[in-house]
């Protein structure tokens, strides 16, 4: 079904080969992954990349603070399309009047610096980027973390809201060449499998091995043409699960269509690999191997196929509550074996939605597998949403709609709130099955320090509609249709409605308009440059093996306060460690009073022990010259979400660094650095401290200045000094430039 090599491969003639006449080095320049960065590459050097992107997307919970970044950096106009669209925060249901004010803000945003803005219910961000962006050879940056539109022909990257500042500003975004790994497709799906399938099973191959982390996937190979564009999409923005930075697919007649269909004939560009191109890693893809697969809870990489599941389900969902003990620290009691009924798995909810979920072809799929059923009146729901309002449009007019529901399914507008937890939360202990992009643990709505949690599973939304048919039985969906079930729709996108509703200036920025201000939009407060040395109290300890940016900083109603940086932060951690804002707050208390010339001590008295242990050893360290922050320990940090909140909430408690094993992505070590935090590493198995204990970091500026690899820190113990070394990975010139200065906004002013 998927196979990984062990190292690189040529490509030639549609074919893999071991080895070729032409040396690896030169064919690597002939994968589509390398034109479009080289395309895109102004520094003149082939390895150190300085990427200018085409166009850039936000959505409602990051375009605030990214635009309020930029304006305290300069900003005047947009100089590249930027999109602002609305698809997070749509319900405006909570905090009052904060996220129709966060709109306005858009809007006006949208207006006075020349952007476009795409109001709430038209279309989730990323279905609006590939109806009305995406370009072939193009580059798109996003502040979503499933920013790919690599099967149309674009590589995109998602990233925290700081990179996209520095597009804003006419900076680059700068980077090592990546190594790029092709995806060799062969044969074609089975009935009833979908793209969520071929995805999971990618993810379930690739992830705990990080075959593809930070790397480039360029899908090629004969399997390719006997895809959709919609089955293509379905695959590809899944792909942000596997931890790579981007996505690139070969194209042909069925991505021409696509552009046609869309009327934008003339961004189609046919793209495939050069002769004999080389690729850094392989992952072959029989698609005809491919069978329904779930994602079990807590992660996408947990996968199975769904006979599987059926066949052995005692066994599974023991192995899943053992899994699950470790990321949920035993917070709430879980179980899934009560979800066995007469030896069938039943589940509570469906949902169909987002940017994977919600496309065209899913949809359909969904109405033929339900058509003339009933999902019943018992605890099973299924909501469907489709990804854009074009798509709702065609549906209605296809038939779809209907049939959908007859059956008691509801559909709902285009809105991202179930792929992060805002949206159709399951009731605790349900058990949730979703064709969405994730499902972390304290994602979906559980709060566990209120004793609450939900399951979610990922599937396609071919088997959620067979489930559904059967009522909420676990149904793999090659065991539920006939032969002529499913049917072939041709779709017709309708432009009206954007014609209609959107706003785009076109490019003209217009510096008479007012910008709208509600009282939840706050500016982000003073930060201070790196100090010389560094004193640090650990905060926070987490040992499991992934922590996902949803526990360093919660997604669901959280999202409304991301306007408001403070606000946000005392969120941070809640839902994986409750006392960490309390203990953050605490030492940020001791470094304010430290800058403002009072005594540390007065706010947190055990500094004065610490401070009496340095001098002892470091006599020149001082208040003057020794700041004092907070640190977290976790073993792989960042996981997950582009959000750059995840970083910037420590940041804004006080902290000072991450100190981690590894960090699970490229974009949330990106986040520290640009909020001036130290992405430090230890070494694994070698931790000479515990949480709440003190760290030493002495001359630590001029390490980072230096660009110094091993960083020389003690633990403070017992009025003594114990050394231990720390790491720290590449640093361009900007990114050291920025922590010595405390942080972008810090950066820019300067």
């Amino acid at each position: 079904m998927i196979k990984l090599h062990d190292s690189g491969a040529f490509y030639e003639n549609g074919k893999i080969a071991q080895s070729s006449t032409i040396p690896a080095a030169q064919a690597a320049k002939n994968t589509i992954a390398y034109g479009i960065l080289s395309d895109h590459n102004t520094s003149g050097d082939d390895d150190k990349l300085k990427i200018r992107f085409d166009k850039l997307t936000s959505h409602d919970i990051t375009y605030v603070g990214i635009i309020q970044t930029a304006r305290a950096s300069g900003l005047e106009k947009f100089p590249i399309p930027y999109v602002l669209t609305n698809c997070h925060n749509s319900l405006c249901a909570v905090g009052g009047t904060i996220n129709e004010d966060d709109h306005m803000f858009g809007l006006t945003c949208a207006a006075k610096f020349g952007g476009v803005y795409v109001p709430p219910h038209q279309a989730v961000i990323h279905q609006y980027a590939r109806e009305m962006l995406a370009g072939g050879g193009q580059m798109i940056l996003g502040s979503d973390s499933h920013t790919r539109y690599g099967a149309l022909g674009t590589m995109a990257v998602g990233e925290g809201g700081p990179e996209l500042v520095k597009q804003l500003l006419g900076r680059t975004y700068d980077i090592n060449r990546p190594e790029v790994v092709g995806v060799y497709m062969t044969g074609s799906p089975r009935r009833g499998v979908g793209p969520q399938d071929v995805a999971l099973a990618i993810i379930g191959a690739v992830f705990d091995s990080g075959y593809v982390k930070n790397k480039v996937m360029e899908f090629i190979g004969p399997g390719v043409k006997n895809l959709s564009a919609d089955f293509r999409i379905g695959i590809d923005v899944m792909t942000t699960e596997t931890t790579c930075l981007s996505s690139i697919w070969q194209t042909d007649e069925k991505i021409k269509e696509f552009y046609e269909i869309h009327n934008r004939a003339g961004d189609y560009k046919e793209l495939c690999p050069k002769d004999t191109a080389y690729y850094d890693g392989m992952i072959e893809v029989d698609l005809d191997q491919i069978e329904p697969m779930i994602a079990m809870p807590f992660h996408p990489s947990n996968t199975y196929t769904i006979d599987e599941v059926n066949a052995n389900l005692s066994d599974i969902l023991h192995d899943v509550e053992k899994k699950a003990a470790v990321s949920l620290d035993g917070a709430v009691p879980y179980t899934l074996t009560d979800k066995i009924k007469d030896g069938k798995f039943v589940v509570e909810q469906g949902i169909v939605a987002g940017c994977a979920g919600g496309g065209f072809e899913n949809i359909c799929a969904v109405a033929d597998i339900l058509e003339n059923r009933s999902i019943g009146d018992g605890k099973f729901s299924l909501s469907v949403y489709p990804a854009s309002m074009p798509v709702y449009m065609e549906l209605i007019r296809n038939g779809c709609a209907a049939k959908i529901l007859e059956t008691g399914a509801v559909i709902k507008t285009a809105f991202c709130g179930p792929c992060f937890g805002a949206g159709d939360t399951p009731a605790n202990n349900a058990f949730s099955i979703r064709h969405s992009t994730r499902n972390f643990p304290n994602r979906e709505g559980s709060k566990l320090q209120n004793g609450q949690i939900s399951s979610v599973a990922l599937m396609d939304a071919r088997s959620i509609a067979a489930t559904a048919a059967n009522q909420g039985v676990l149904t793999s969906a090659t065991r539920q249709i006939e032969s002529n079930t499913l049917k072939r729709y041709k779709y017709s996108f309708d432009s009206t409605i954007y014609a209609n509703r959107v706003f785009d200036s076109k490019g003209v920025a217009d510096p008479s308009q007012e910008i709208h201000f509600g009282p939840n939009i706050k500016d982000w407060p003073k930060m201070e440059a790196l100090p010389d040395n560094l004193i640090l109290k650990v905060v926070s300890e987490i040992h499991d093996p992934v922590t996902t940016t949803d526990e360093l900083i919660p997604s669901g109603e959280t999202s409304s306060y991301r306007s408001n940086p403070l606000g946000l932060a005392e969120f941070a951690l809640s839902r994986k460690d409750p006392m960490y804002v309390g203990r953050a707050k605490e030492v940020k208390a001791a470094e304010e009073a430290r800058v403002s010339g009072k005594d540390p001590a007065s706010k947190l008295p055990e500094i004065s022990s610490v401070l009496e242990a340095v001098k002892g050893q470091f006599a020149g360290a001082d208040l003057h010259n020794t700041g004092i922050g907070s640190v977290i320990f976790a073993v792989k940090p960042g996981d997950g979400s582009a959000r750059e909140q995840a970083a910037s909430c420590q940041k804004v408690l006080g902290g000072w660094a991450n100190i981690a094993n590894e960090y699970a992505t490229k974009r949330y070590r990106s986040n520290l650095i640009n909020w001036g935090m130290l992405p430090l590493i230890i070494d694994e198995g070698d931790l000479p401290f515990e949480n709440l204990d003190y760290l030493f970091i002495p001359d630590i500026r001029n390490a980072i200045r230096k660009g110094a690899s091993d960083i020389k820190a003690y633990v403070v113990v017992g009025g003594t000094l114990e050394e231990f070394v720390l790491h720290m990975g590449p640093l361009t010139d900007d990114e050291r430039t920025i922590i010595l200065k405390g942080c972008l906004i810090n950066y820019y002013a300067s």
